[in-house]
Parts: C-alpha cells; structure tokens; sequence
C-alpha cells in the first residue's frame, strides 16, 4: 500500500469525501513522488531485470515479477477507472498514462485536465496527488521496487485480517520525509506464487491497522497482472478498477 494521495469528495458529497479520504487516499503512500520516481516508472529498469538466476530476487522483486513487471518496461499507455463504493454512494474518475512521456489526462464528472509530471504548476499538483493515489491502488507491486526511502520486513505463516488465511507477509515503513504522508506502514499478504492477496494500511506506523483491503478478482492485461477489486471486512467498502486498457 506504498503511494499517498489527497481525496477529493463534498452534506452527502462532503460526508463521503470525507470516507473516501479517511479510508481511500489514507491508505497509498507515495513517499518519493519526485523526477527519481517519475523516471523509474517510465524506464522500468532495475538491475533484478537482468539477474540470471531467479534465486537471486528478493521477495519484493518476486512480487513485482508476479504482477507483470517485466513487461511494463514496453507499456506505452495505461488508462483505467478507479471506482468506490461505500453507504449506497459511487465515486469514480478516470486516467490516461503514458509513462514514457509522463502525460496524464484525468476526466471526472467535473472536470477534464491534461498535464505532464515533469512540468507541475499548482493545479495539475493538485491532480497529480489523485494520481498517486489511483496509480498506487493499481500498482502497488510495482510501487514496491520503484519508492525509494522504504524499510522492509517480513514474516512466514501470518494469519491475514480479513480471510485469515495462513500466508506471508511484507511490511514496508516509509521515511519520515517526502510523500504526502511520510512514516506511514503497509503490510502485504501473499501467496506462494508471491500474490497479494489482502493489505493493512497503519497510519504513521502504528500497531493496529487503519485500514484492511483485500486484493482480488486478478485479471491479465498485454502481461500486466492487475486486481480488479478490493473489499473491506464488510464488505460495504469497495475499490474497484474498470475500463482497464494496457497499450505496448
């Protein structure tokens, strides 16, 4: 759950703006949304690309290699709804990416705005914050070998929060600098074939969890492994992707 975004939502729009930024954009912590990142996503290139042995990866690299990572390297476009669901209200927008050229086109139902990462004024900033919080919610195996400033940590045969099923887990702190909300935790559940399978999200680290998702309904794009949906213990809460289009 490594990015970190601002929501945007406002009496009954307020209210849900406000559990969409408590639970949504809470939960993605981008710690490094500098030129470093932005030409790591675009490049795709890290020295595990090359190994000659699959032994040699570490967890981190085995879990961005499960979702695709070798091949987003060749991703020319990504474009994708990001959707939530919670009390009987819907909240969506919408992207185009190009990550090699950083041009992003974001359409919701009030407005339409273009912009280029490398080239920021304060309105497409405030764009580029929903950005990261959509993109990390999509991308969040990949997220783990692109941020920089990151702890690691793991353990074997952890019971997950919400299906309590036995799996393994990767926790990453961030620094206590950068990103929209620094010194913030994350912890990845996954399977033996290294999926994510649930998430906690643990506002400045703390010991129990802000938030739990889990990461479900995978789907294959052009070599890209993307969950679809992600659901509270409830059920009541839900983040979904649609109209997800992968473009080499």
């Amino acid at each position: 759950m490594k990015a970190k975004s601002i929501p945007y939502f406002y009496k009954k729009t307020y209210q849900f703006m406000k559990i969409i930024c408590t639970a949504v954009i809470v939960m993605v912590v981008l710690a490094g949304c500098n030129n470093n990142q932005k030409s790591k996503e675009a490049s795709a290139e890290k020295s595990f690309m090359n190994s000659d042995s699959l032994s040699n990866l570490t967890n981190v690299q085995r879990i961005a290699n499960a979702n695709g990572y070798e091949a987003w390297k060749d991703v020319s476009e990504i474009s994708f709804t990001f959707n939530v669901d919670r009390g009987g209200n819907h909240f969506e927008r919408s992207w185009t990416w190009n990550p090699k050229t950083s041009d992003i086109k974001m359409v919701s139902q009030k407005d339409t705005v273009r912009y280029n990462r490398t080239k920021m004024d304060s309105l497409s900033m405030k764009t580029d914050a929903a950005f990261i919080n959509d993109k990390y919610w999509l991308l969040a195996p990949f997220q783990l070998v692109w941020d920089d400033g990151i702890t690691v940590s793991e353990k074997e045969h952890t019971v997950a929060p919400i299906s309590k099923d036995t799996l393994s887990q990767l926790t990453i702190v961030y620094g206590n600098e950068g990103g929209y909300t620094p010194g913030d935790a994350y912890d990845f559940f996954y399977d033996e074939n290294f999926k994510i399978k649930e998430w906690n999200y643990r506002k400045g680290n703390a010991e129990t969890p802000s938030m739990s998702t889990t990461w479900e309904d995978y789907e294959n794009f052009n070599g890209i492994e993307i969950a679809k949906m992600h659901k509270d213990s409830t059920g009541n809460f839900k983040l979904y992707f649609t109209d997800i289009s992968v473009k080499k």
